[in-house]
């Protein structure tokens, strides 16, 4: 199924799960979630953004542009070519005779047609047009990589959003934690153990806290870079579409359509053009000239000359047929034709090469996004269970059957279960859309890009490929990438947001807010 709906969802990023995983009770997800009408940017503008302004995608349709140039200059070998000839002698000393002219003025035209050319000229025009389609696969796969490129930093930056938004929830529950310790202990309560250890859990929670912010920071700048713009606030991405479901599966689609092996394969039938035109450098030419001239002795025809049947000036045209049949080059043709052989052997191992690198891409994207939508599956599980394991143990703090200890690590626990379950829905979505990328599903047609009309590859060629004229040329190059020098540095800011369970003192089941003291009802 291609993915020509692909973008057109809005809602959350629904993963795909197993029938047998889906009757587990849902567990609310971590992240936040940011309406569509409220966000700044959703995937599908930063994909188009990025397929606009992106400098590895336009400087690649550049590239495009001049492999199609090869085409009008190999059917230039086949064409009429018309040369102008002029120049001035002076006879300056002539021993033997003065009879002749002193001077002479010519000016002539000689055109040339290529008749017969071994067959060079077709098979040079033969190897650019592959060369052409392979220039444009080429093309697919950079937009396709550009998309999962796009896809990864997108997700990186939701997901370190929400792992700063846990580690800043953290932070803030022990440090309400560490002054209800600190209390406790003002009262005899508590020992001064418990009071250090909390302490330190914070200094913990604390450190991975700024470690978090510093992968947030990293991330949107990786987005800067990847997409031409800060990233505002991200909209949840939408559902993936139906994915194989089995890597035999995966695999047969990515060898019919990835975009990397069809430049393979162009790239290999063209080597094949190339021992052909190697070899007709052993075949004879034939060639039709006809030249004319005007010439003139600029009045220094004598009277002697012009007795001799001199004119002051004429005209004079020749034509024939020109034969040109090699006998011995050197052993250059020879050479050439076992070159474009090695070539070509090596085209045909760099196809294997490709398939074995799909087959592999396919196999691991496909294992790792089953294998992440279990992690999913069990971090949801692990995170409610932390929640009622954090539950009870603040409980039995309460009746003296658990340490201030027991409730850091309970803590530490959903902590970890909550990152856990972030990180393996990133890792599902990017793991499937990188499956899809395998396959050759995600290219800017499939995706539905409503940033304006796509790239078309086909209109420089079929603008150059029959141009004829020695004096056709574009307009000086000018940048099409945006610039990123004028973005502001990033920074982790995030919309804080608590969870009221964690918004508890260490030995208390009834919620408070931070900083505030507060006792439990009757």
């Amino acid at each position: 199924m291609r993915l020509s709906r692909f973008l057109l969802g809005t809602g959350l990023a629904a993963l795909s799960v197993p029938a047998a995983a889906q009757s587990v009770a849902p567990v609310t997800p971590i992240r936040e979630v940011v309406p569509q009408d409220e966000a700044t940017t959703t995937l599908r503008k930063a994909m188009t953004r990025a397929y606009n302004t992106s400098p590895e995608l336009t400087g690649e349709r550049a590239n495009l542009r001049a492999i199609d140039e090869n085409v009008p200059i190999a059917r230039a070998g086949g064409l009429p070519s018309l040369d102008s000839t002029g120049g001035v002698t002076e006879n300056v000393f002539d021993s033997g005779s003065t009879a002749g002219p002193a001077r002479q003025a010519s000016v002539g035209l000689d055109l040339s047609v290529p008749i017969y050319s071994g067959g060079s000229v077709r098979n040079s025009v033969r190897a650019a047009e592959t060369r052409v389609e392979a220039g444009r696969a080429n093309l697919r796969g950079v937009e396709t990589n550009l998309f999962v490129d796009v896809v990864a930093a997108y997700l990186d930056v939701i997901r370190d959003q929400a792992v700063v938004r846990l580690n800043l929830q953290n932070v803030r529950v022990l440090e309400v934690n560490l002054q209800a310790t600190r209390d406790r202990f003002e009262v005899g309560d508590l020992t001064r153990t418990d009071v250090a250890q909390s302490e330190a859990r914070l200094a913990l929670a604390l450190s991975q806290l700024r470690a978090a912010e510093a992968e947030l920071i990293a991330s949107r700048e990786t987005y800067i870079r990847v997409v031409g713009a800060p990233p505002g606030t991200l909209a949840s991405p939408p559902p993936l579409p139906d994915l194989p479901d089995s890597p035999q599966r995966a695999v047969a689609v990515a060898l019919e359509e990835n975009p990397s092996l069809d430049a393979a394969r162009s790239l290999r039938e063209a080597s094949e053009f190339d021992v052909d035109v190697a070899q007709a450098s052993r075949r004879p030419r034939v060639a039709i000239g006809v030249g004319t001239d005007y010439y003139s002795y600029l009045g220094s025809v004598g009277g002697q000359a012009a007795l001799a049947g001199f004119d002051n000036d004429g005209f004079s045209t020749s034509a024939g047929v020109q034969l040109s049949l090699p006998l011995f080059q050197g052993g250059r043709p020879a050479a050439q034709v076992r070159q474009a052989q090695a070539r070509e052997s090596a085209a045909i191992e760099q196809v294997t090469l490709a398939e074995r690198t799909i087959v592999a891409q396919a196999r691991s994207a496909f294992a790792r996004y089953r294998s992440a939508l279990r992690v999913i599956e069990a971090s949801r599980i692990a995170v409610e269970a932390s929640r009622l394991s954090l539950e009870g143990v603040r409980a039995e703090n309460t009746v003296g059957t658990r340490t201030i200890l027991d409730i850091l690590n309970a803590e530490q626990e959903l902590l970890n279960a909550q990152v856990q379950y972030v990180t393996a829905e990133r890792d599902a979505y990017v793991a499937g859309f990188t499956l899809l990328a395998v396959m050759g599903r995600a290219e800017a047609e499939d995706l539905g890009l409503d940033g304006g009309a796509l790239y078309d590859p086909t209109a420089n060629y079929e603008r150059v490929r029959g141009r004829w004229s020695d004096w056709g040329s574009d307009p000086d190059p000018e940048p099409v990438a945006t610039s990123t020098v004028d973005t502001a540095a990033q920074t982790p800011e995030v919309a804080e947001t608590l969870d009221p369970l964690l918004q508890r003192p260490v030995d208390s089941m009834y919620p408070y807010p931070a900083g505030e003291a507060a006792d439990p009802p009757n």
